[in-house]
């Protein structure tokens, strides 16, 4: 979630996998063409938790060896309480099986909470079984769900109260724990994705890669880092990573990948920034698609509410064959932005777009 993103949350107090046809360029986008699956084994390799998929170049593939996409929503709110907001069995059917027919859900979570060290104010025993309970429900609705640290703190748990937000540069020492306690949580189960660190910035590409110095009194843990602690945790999840400013540039990834397995990359493009508008997606991001699984966690509109641009980042989307979620099903209005308008699942203007694409697939 950007800065812009957070500023909302303040101020409001707080399963298929076929493609669409490309129907044409977006915005500006039409010279890197539309990319060419790799396709997937003839027989699953190794590294394959049950039930789950591993990749295969620029593909995601099923265990029997069928491609395939993500196409859901995010859902905040474990981020910034650990109870989350409005989270039931009900809320998750809507999203699946019982409305918008989303085959994933990208699920917010905060390392104070789950972590045992992070002091009597924010840790919360009952978290990981909070999270349990909503994996299951997403199952139950027919949806995997990507398990994404969202927040964290900088260098020492416990300092960051949640209320006031904790979108730090990168992640920290403490998120290895995390990861590695999540992991072996999970590792049985493949329909969980571990999303790695939400929104990485202001840090440079091999702090992003390998950790190091911030420049604001406490050192980085990097992507490869984390994506290590995943496996020796005796996880092969697949494992997601989302690039520089706010997640959205994965411009260095082609000579900064992570090295190891079932790994995908994330952007986060929004409308309202220039630079990220649909003539610089190919540069910054689209071009990995070409060689890589690429996901794109969030996107929307941070001015508008019409969907214009996430119809267009659909479009782009479909052309690479790249998965997504759409940025959020929380009724926090505009600017949050918001796909629903109340807990009932009406969707906003931009989330009619979203709710039409995922009824297409």
């Amino acid at each position: 979630m950007s800065r812009s993103l957070f500023a909302s949350i303040l101020a409001l107090g707080a399963a298929g996998c076929s493609v669409l046809t490309p129907s044409g360029g977006g915005g500006g986008t039409d010279p890197i063409g539309d990319v060419t699956p790799t396709g997937c084994l003839s027989a699953a390799p190794q590294h394959v938790a049950p039930g789950g998929y591993y990749v295969n170049g620029n593909t995601v593939c099923t265990a029997d060896g069928h491609a395939h996409l993500f196409h859901g929503i995010a859902r905040p709110s474990m981020e910034w309480t650990a109870t989350g907001e409005f989270m039931s069995a009900a809320d998750f059917a809507l999203m699946g099986s019982g409305g918008w027919k989303a085959n994933v859900v990208r699920v917010a979570l905060n390392q104070d909470f789950w972590l045992a060290g992070s002091n009597n104010t924010f840790y919360d025993a009952g978290y990981p079984a909070r999270v349990d309970q909503v994996i299951a429900w997403a199952k139950d609705a027919g949806m995997d769900v990507i398990l994404d640290l969202h927040w964290s703190d900088a260098g020492m748990l416990g300092q960051c109260a949640p209320n006031l937000g904790c979108q730090q540069l990168m992640a920290d020492a403490n998120s290895l724990t995390f990861w590695s306690e999540v992991a072996a949580r999970y590792k049985d189960d493949g329909r969980v994705l571990f999303e790695l660190y939400n929104e990485p910035h202001d840090v440079s590409w091999p702090v992003w890669k390998s950790g190091g110095n911030t420049g604001m009194g406490w050192t980085a843990v990097g992507m490869q880092q984390m994506y290590d602690a995943v496996r020796a945790a005796g996880a092969d999840n697949l494992v997601i990573a989302g690039g520089l400013n706010y997640a959205y540039d994965l411009s260095e990834v082609s000579r900064l990948r992570i090295s190891g397995y079932n790994i995908m990359y994330a952007t986060h493009p929004y409308g309202g920034p220039s630079e990220k508008a649909p003539g610089a997606w190919d540069s910054h991001w689209g071009y990995l698609a070409a060689t890589d699984p690429v996901i794109v966690t969030e996107f929307g509109d941070l001015q508008k509410c019409d969907g214009a641009y996430s119809q267009t980042l659909i479009t782009y989307a479909d052309r690479l064959h790249a998965s997504w979620t759409a940025w959020a099903w929380y009724p926090g209005g505009c600017s949050f932005p918001a796909l629903i308008d109340d807990w009932d699942g009406t969707p906003s203007g931009a989330g009619m777009v979203v709710k039409t694409a995922l009824g297409r697939y």
